[in-house]
């Protein structure tokens, strides 16, 4: 039994020194180490690849941040281009609602003059009740002014009579200059015309003479 064991020993020695398993040994070794470093450098690679990833995300993030101020920028000018908009649509609706019948107005202008004229060349003598005829009419023109002055004052036509006032050339068109005793110069001392404005705007100027 005990030289069985002896053998076994000497077996087993000759085993780990045999030269082919140290001729092996080298070899292993390098081939440990090859796997170790070709793991490293995956590692490296995989970082790498990370780093390139990382950059394209973050241009791509950078475009889209470009992208999205534009957008921003060209939305808030079309919200403005609206509201200007808007707002232009709506002032020329209320300008067509108050100076729609501008041309209208014209046309009644050249009636109530006519009617002024008219009860201006009556001599005021005669219109006495011993001349009904004339007395009748007289009066029924100046009903007639009256009720077509209502009617201008109800839809924003106003007379303009600048008579001592200051010659103003948005509301008057000056006919001559006179120098005229009492009157201070650039004021207007004679009326031959009466205006009128259509909700605060000139519709026509009178038509004045004015002190120098």
């Amino acid at each position: 039994m005990a030289s069985w064991c002896v053998r076994a020993v000497r077996q087993s020695y000759s085993l780990v020194a045999s030269p082919a398993l140290l001729r092996a040994s080298p070899r292993l070794l390098c081939t440990a180490t090859q796997q170790k470093n070709g793991h490293g450098s995956e590692e490296e690679a995989e970082k790498t690849e990370i780093s390139e990833a990382e950059k394209v995300l973050v241009e791509q993030k950078s475009q889209v941040e470009e992208q999205l101020k534009d957008m921003t920028e060209k939305y808030k000018r079309a919200l403005a281009d609206t509201e200007n908009l808007r707002t232009r649509s709506q002032r020329m609706i209320e300008d067509a609602k108050l100076y729609g019948i501008q041309g209208f107005c014209k046309d009644l202008l050249e009636v109530a003059d006519i009617l002024e004229k008219a009860t201006e060349s009556v001599p005021k003598e005669e219109v006495t009740s011993q001349n009904p005829h004339l007395k009748d009419l007289y009066d029924g023109l100046v009903m007639t002014k009256g009720q077509i002055q209502k009617v201008f004052t109800k839809h924003g036509l106003v007379k303009l009579n600048p008579e001592g006032l200051k010659f103003d050339p948005y509301e008057h068109e000056a006919l001559f200059h006179t120098p005229v005793e009492g009157k201070e110069p650039g004021t207007v001392a004679l009326v031959t015309k009466v205006g009128y404005k259509l909700h605060g705007r000139t519709l026509r100027p009178a038509l004045v003479g004015v002190a120098k």
